[in-house]
């Protein structure tokens, strides 16, 4: 079975400096960023060996990994903004 990747670095890849800077510099950034990688490779395994589970279950891992990815984006948006401000 194909399995779309979705890493961060892959989702976002304009943001790669963000993404950089954050994990290095921004601990609330660095546990969001390793939660959303744990998850992503669980429902990845799980989609790639055709593993069976729940509809609900693997449903709201995605919707979990969705919420992360969202929070990650912001922040990651927020850093944007202040680099922009302090041009």
């Amino acid at each position: 079975m194909h399995v779309e990747h979705h890493d961060l670095h892959h989702e976002f890849p304009e943001m790669q400096d963000a993404i950089s800077a954050l994990r290095n510099n921004n601990p609330m950034f660095s546990r969001l960023f390793a939660s959303y990688n744990r998850l992503t490779g669980k429902v990845e395994d799980l989609e790639e060996h055709d593993m069976p589970v729940a509809d609900f279950t693997i449903e709201d891992m995605k919707k979990q990994r969705v919420k992360l990815k969202d929070d990650l984006y912001h922040l990651m948006l927020a850093y944007r903004a202040g680099q922009q401000s302090s041009k």
